[in-house]
């Protein structure tokens, strides 16, 4: 698949209906960079990137003019000016982000009240029973586009199919500002011609495994028996892939967002080597991601930590602990012995985060009758209340206040 620059663009021009056609994929085009531009519009049609100017920093977002010199996001933000020497760099601003994607989704809502929201910009809809109300899924679909741009300004491009895997493929062939209506009975022909690439779950290295077999395009795969897929690439990939290939895809658009994961991470300025200085940092992450658990009314099992490199090499170690949890010093405690079993002296660390995995709702838990954790229970608790009052980091770790003094 291309890197959204606008090439191989396509878009339904005239209007199709499909009754079996109903599942939409709302994407706003550019949208960091596209927010940025409603407050510059001098720069339209610019090569502007949208990220911080800091030796670490990297590219959040890009439009489509700098997109077409090789930029991407989460590119370096130094080879992203080495590609494109003439790109203008904008700070980003999260809280416009913010505003604008809950103006958006309120939109989506307006429509149907089957949005199934993927990030901060792009979603899911399901419109069969907006058909009798609002029209065809292409007219329903026309309308929002222009809805959207009245009231915010902002582009976006819609796919609409017969499944959520096809309608997501349709959006981003029809970017940018563009809308792709796949019928029922056009979806092998539009899906079989695309390249691997264009399969969810197929990376660089999957790629390279299907090449090897002479694959090339979807429609290879399609044409290729499941149990030699399976024998490249396991049971469960294998058969993944040649289910989407024949564009298989049972999901339904769902309205509720499971949480998989809750972390934070932080990328240095500089490479850090100081153990003190990192065992903070996993200190304060735990107590992010504690924060967020509670608030999000739900306990991890799995510790996971993330350790990125001078030299770009990232491992991630987790460990399963007995029994779920959503406290910051049991998540401290847990990180802390990953960290110390892969410590490398003078190791030049980049990037670490902390994260949490194997979610359930706090409310299923069910403590011991003796409760070891009890005490930091109580004490975090009452941070919290003291949060809500006065704001976060009105009361935190002592550790976390100020450096510890070298010894003397």
């Amino acid at each position: 698949m291309s890197k959204q620059d606008g090439r191989g663009r396509q878009v339904s021009t005239d209007p199709i209906d499909d009754p079996a056609a109903t599942i939409m994929h709302l994407d706003l085009d550019a949208f960091f960079a596209s927010v940025e531009l409603l407050e510059r519009p001098d720069l339209v049609g610019l090569p502007v990137i949208v990220g911080g100017r800091g030796g670490r920093s990297v590219v959040t977002a890009a439009t489509y003019e700098a997109r077409k010199y090789g930029v991407n996001s989460a590119m370096p933000m130094s080879i992203a000016l080495r590609r494109c020497p003439n790109a203008i760099v904008l700070e980003p601003h999260f809280d416009r982000y913010r505003h604008f994607s809950t103006v958006v989704m309120s939109l989506c809502g307006d429509v149907t009240p089957l949005v199934e929201q993927l990030s901060i910009d792009e979603a899911f809809l399901d419109v069969a029973g907006a058909r009798r109300l609002l029209g065809t899924p292409w007219e329903i679909a026309t309308a929002l586009r222009r809805r959207v741009f009245d009231e915010t300004g902002l582009t976006c491009s819609i796919g609409v199919a017969t499944t959520k895997f096809i309608a997501k493929l349709a959006s981003g062939l029809a970017k940018p500002d563009g809308l792709l209506v796949v019928p029922g009975d056009a979806t092998l022909g539009f899906l079989h011609p695309l390249p691997i690439s264009a399969l969810w779950g197929v990376g660089a290295k999957t790629a390279e495994q299907l090449e090897r077999l002479g694959l090339r395009t979807v429609g290879d795969v399609a044409n290729t028996p499941p149990a030699t897929l399976t024998k490249a690439l396991g049971a469960a990939a294998g058969a993944k892939l040649h289910d989407l290939s024949w564009a298989r895809d049972p999901r339904g658009v769902t309205t509720a967002r499971e949480e998989k994961s809750i972390g934070h991470e932080v990328t240095f300025e500089y490479d850090v080597t100081d153990a003190t200085v990192l065992r903070r940092e996993l200190l304060r992450m735990s107590d992010q991601v504690a924060v967020r658990l509670r608030r999000a009314g739900l306990i991890g099992r799995t510790v996971v930590l993330k350790l990125r490199y001078g030299d770009f090499t990232t491992i991630s170690r987790s460990r399963t602990i007995e029994e779920h949890t959503d406290l910051g010093r049991r998540i401290y405690e847990e990180v802390l012995d990953i960290y110390a079993a892969v410590e490398r002296p003078d190791a030049r660390i980049r990037l670490i985060g902390v994260r949490m995995e194997q979610l359930s709702p706090a409310a299923d838990a069910v403590l011991g009758l003796w409760d070891t954790d009890e005490g930091w229970r109580e004490a975090e608790g009452a941070v919290d209340a003291v949060s809500d009052r006065f704001g976060r980091g009105s009361l935190r770790p002592a550790a976390l206040v100020k450096p510890p003094s070298n010894p003397t």
